[in-house]
């Protein structure tokens, strides 16, 4: 990780609303796009090792994103909702790796 603090910062801003938008957008559209299911349980899976670690090893969870949204590949059939989960993953991710 780059910048410990800045991605702790941008993490704490984006994941509350990440809480809201992701329950959401899996429902509206995970049957037309079961992908978003995976995308739902790998964020699960952060927000609970944040929770519950010292440390802030995320590297296979955001590497897994990557590859089940194609790079934040916004499909063209989706609302501004699941775009937005997908921006704000994709902020997560450039601020983790830097």
């Amino acid at each position: 990780m780059k910048n410990k603090l800045e991605f702790i910062q941008v993490t704490e801003s984006k994941f509350k609303t990440l809480r809201q938008y992701v329950p959401i957008v899996a429902r509206v559209h995970g049957e037309h796009h079961p992908e978003f299911y995976d995308v739902k349980k790998v964020f699960e899976e952060m927000v609970e090792k944040l929770a519950n670690s010292d440390q802030l090893n995320l590297d296979t969870e955001i590497l897994k994103l990557r590859e089940i949204t194609n790079n934040y590949e916004v499909p063209g059939d989706v609302c501004e909702s699941y775009e937005a989960v997908y921006v704000m993953l994709k902020e997560i991710d450039d601020t983790y790796f830097g």
